[in-house]
């Protein structure tokens, strides 16, 4: 069987899903559980990860430094892994993660901006950790602008490259051309795919790139995460096993931990609602979700055409500010119709 690496960030990109308001005892508990199950990766922070606690996208519930010093104590097993994005972290956040015991630190950058990520690679190479580097919104690259993205990163010291389907715009064959491209770039760098599930496909897309030759596979427990929810990961862990991918992750004790996520961390399993569905097709970040829908509204907009017109405007995660803007025209355009 080929071997994949499985990458868990539901201490992280779960966080979207509750405003940042995962407290200690229940990072601690599920932590706990994620290694029992030897899950390989187990990811913890800020929804935007390292410094982003912020009134501009969140208070967090828990500094960065209790959230690492839980998981570090809570692992056993497991490595752990954090997420920094330039501009939100620095490279001081980078040396209190390494001093707390992180293991692999992920930069995420936008797909076509790989150069802002150039400084912390060389920096957490220097450190001694592992470091990888994440093309978010990739669906705004062509597979061979990714491929050249992903080897420049290669060349700036990353030691796995990978894509974000950040807004789950993806269906398979999309997945499968960008991941065959990334690997053809990079050769033996393991190759990394994190799905969202905004359209149903994120298991069929996260297997999808196993085809292809990513051996990174990252998903969250019950799908925890903004909008629809990330890659369901007790569903990814089976489907992968069946289709000739080796895991190393005991399947009950995943269960089990799926089943203590959804009874501590989130109100409600996240779904597959209309305006998750929109904001996939229009290509939009799903943390942009409860912005969205509470702006428009306020201003008596559809927020479907929200979301299409941010999507038309290609907005990214951090530009949460256009969303006041678009809300703004449309309103004033429904006042004037």
């Amino acid at each position: 069987m080929r071997q994949v690496l499985i990458h868990d960030p539901t201490l992280r990109d779960g966080q979207h899903a509750v405003r940042h308001q995962l407290g200690v005892a229940a990072i601690r508990r599920y932590a706990e559980a994620a290694d029992a199950a030897r899950i390989p990766v187990v990811e913890v922070g800020h929804g935007n990860g390292l410094g982003a606690s912020s009134l501009q996208v969140g208070l967090a519930a828990a500094s960065d430094d209790e959230m690492l010093s839980t998981v570090r104590e809570a692992l056993r097993n497991s490595r752990m892994g954090v997420f920094m994005l330039p501009g939100w972290g620095t490279s001081d956040d980078l040396r209190k993660a390494i001093a707390h015991g992180a293991d692999v630190v992920r930069i995420g950058v936008h797909a076509t901006e790989t150069s802002l990520a150039e400084r912390h690679l060389g920096f957490l190479r220097e450190a001694g950790a592992e470091a990888h580097c994440v093309l978010m919104m990739s669906h705004m690259a062509t597979p061979d602008e990714l491929a050249e993205e992903a080897a420049r990163a290669v060349g700036y010291g990353a030691q796995g490259v990978g894509i974000m389907d950040s807004a789950g715009h993806f269906l398979p064959a999309d997945v499968t051309a960008r991941i065959g491209a990334i690997v053809k770039a990079v050769g033996t760098v393991p190759v990394i795919f994190h799905g969202h599930n905004n359209l149903g496909m994120a298991v069929a897309n996260s297997v999808a790139a196993a085809d292809a030759g990513a051996t990174v596979i990252d998903g969250c427990a019950r799908g925890f995460g903004a909008g629809a929810g990330n890659t369901q990961l007790e569903v990814l862990v089976p489907v992968l096993e069946r289709s000739g991918f080796a895991t190393g992750i005991d399947l009950y004790g995943l269960l089990d931990a799926a089943d203590l996520a959804e009874r501590e961390l989130m109100p409600a399993p996240p779904v597959t609602a209309s305006m998750s569905i929109v904001s996939g097709l229009a290509g939009v970040f799903s943390g942009f979700k409860h912005r969205v829908v509470e702006l428009s509204a306020a201003a008596g907009v559809d927020p479907r055409d929200v979301f299409f017109e941010l999507g038309r405007r290609q907005a990214i995660a951090g530009q949460e500010d256009l969303i006041v803007d678009v809300v703004a025209e449309l309103s004033g355009r429904g006042a004037t119709a």
